[in-house]
Order: structure tokens, then sequence, then C-alpha cells
């Protein structure tokens, strides 16, 4: 996973230069994978880098239907589909929602994500050894693991640093 991005970008950031280099990085993904970023793909990721926070499948149809015709769920679960197997978009299993992710890794890439509480915005982290550690006690008891996903909710230091002086 790319270092170079923020966990948390700045509430100031530059967006739109922000989702802008998503779909750049997607479009790179799929042309480098033979893989098709049909128009539908686009939009559903377009929609979900809307903001820093997921959006659950029919947020995301409701998005799309502000500028077209509203798509079938089935359409954009597929589109979901095809973006999370090729590590573009997350799905934040607390919540029941996705999140566009940027970062160049596999959908397979052990990552935690951190779920600010106040203003929702979620941030990606590599969590390489804690997903063994934890794969490697669950073996351990003779369980079979598939899949780890660590979700770890709290307060930003966006939302820490907004925070008025306490007594």
């Amino acid at each position: 996973m790319t270092a170079a991005k923020p966990t948390f970008p700045p509430p100031d950031h530059d967006h739109v230069r922000c989702a802008t280099d998503a779909i750049d990085h997607a479009e790179r993904i799929c042309q480098r994978r033979g893989q098709n970023f049909t128009p539908i793909r686009r939009r559903v990721l377009q929609a979900l880098l809307t903001s820093h926070r997921p959006l659950g499948a029919y947020e995301v149809i409701d998005e799309l239907a502000r500028e077209a015709a509203r798509p079938a769920p089935i359409t954009v679960y597929r589109a979901l589909d095809f973006l999370m197997q090729n590590g573009l978009v997350h799905r934040i299993e607390s919540r029941n929602a996705f999140l566009a992710c940027a970062h160049d890794h596999d959908h397979a890439a052990a990552v935690a994500f951190l779920i600010c509480d106040r203003c929702g915005s979620v941030g990606e982290i590599p969590a390489g050894p804690l997903a063994s550690g934890l794969n490697e006690t669950a073996r351990a008891t003779g369980f079979a693991p598939k899949l780890a996903v660590v979700e770890i909710a709290g307060t930003c230091a966006h939302c820490l640093s907004a925070e008025p002086p306490g007594p």
C-alpha cells in the first residue's frame, strides 16, 4: 500500500484533485489487469469519491440518480463487486457500506479501517502483521480463516483538534 496518502486527508484538501487522482488510479489498474472500466463502474466509483465517508449501496444509487436515470440495484452491486475484486473499493462491514480506495494494493491486502465516530470519515492503514497474528491465532484453534476485517472506531485527529479545550 502506498504510504504517500494521508490516513485522513485534511478537511480543506483539494477533494476534486483527490477524486480525479483516484479515477486515474482506477483506470491504470484496470488497464494493467486487462479489465474493462465500464461507464457504470466509473460512475459508481465517482459516487463513492464524493467524500471520504462510506456509502451504502442505496446511497450510491441515490447519488447516481442525481445525474441520470436511477440504476437497478443489481447493476450497482455488480459494479461494487468488480471494484472490490480489483482493490478499488472496500466494504466496511460494521456499516454495511463501501469506501473508495486509491491505494495501490490488491483486494487481498490486509488493511485496517479507522472509523471516526464524529465526522464519519474512514482512514485506511496497512495491517499485514496484525492480520497475520490474528490468522495464526485462529489457525492454532483449528479454525481456517478466510477473511479478517479490522475496523477501529474512534476519533480522527482533525475532529480531536477541533474540540474546544477541556475545563
